[in-house]
């Protein structure tokens, strides 16, 4: 039972990414071809709607919008509808945590530090990974600002958690790992492990051969 439980396991934390992912890309795709899709219909002449075409026209509409917001007039609308949302009770502590977290991680941000640190904690040997959220002591809360300290966000494996913890710059070490990888490797507690080059994972494929051959 416990050689059949452990396969089961493995094959589910295999298979479980592969499904949520594409589980919500079909999401995306179903209800763009929904809503798009059926206002198409209420334009088009009959018979001359196809399957897909809501799909087609949600990707337009994203490009498009993406296209406009480089322009200063549109910048300057979404400012003021974004404002309307701070004011709402509820709605503006939801929508300013999601917008946060997505304007963090968006390719446009310019980032002040290296995102991706190694913090010492306390005078041990140990080690966290973390991401610097501000480096700029005057973007921080009055009394909270020390200076030569960044904010840095250190996330718990397993959970959407973490902690935003005000450390001196010189007990940070930037790593050479993007957003990306850093956030899949803490997530997951280092089961996955860091990913290698090409070389190394020749140089262990070596390895790994010359033991077998040598049993």
């Amino acid at each position: 039972m416990r050689f059949i439980s452990r396969n089961i396991l493995t094959g589910l934390l295999t298979i479980l990414p592969v499904v949520l992912t594409v589980y919500l890309l079909y999401w995306l795709a179903i209800s763009s071809e929904a809503v798009l899709g059926g206002l198409i219909q209420l334009v088009l002449p009959e018979g001359m709607y196809w399957p897909g075409m809501g799909i087609v026209a949600g990707l337009i509409v994203v490009f498009v919008l993406g296209l406009l917001m480089r322009a200063y007039v549109v910048q300057s609308l979404f400012a003021m509808a974004e404002r309307l949302l701070y004011r709402m009770p509820f709605i503006k502590s939801v929508y300013g945590a999601i917008r946060d977290f997505f304007n963090y991680f968006a390719p446009s941000t310019e980032k002040d530090y290296k995102q991706v640190v190694a913090v010492n904690i306390g005078d041990t040997d140990m080690q966290v990974i973390g991401f610097v959220t501000q480096a700029i002591p005057e973007r921080l809360p009055e009394g909270f600002n020390e200076p030569d300290s960044i904010l840095v966000y250190l996330p718990l494996s397993y959970m959407i958690g973490g902690y935003a913890v005000l450390i001196p710059r010189h007990k940070v070490r930037p790593l050479d790992m993007n957003m990306e990888e850093a956030m899949r490797f803490t997530l997951t507690a280092g089961v996955i492990g860091a990913p290698i080059s090409s070389s190394d994972s020749k140089a262990a494929k070596k390895k790994t051969e010359g033991q077998v051959k040598g049993k």
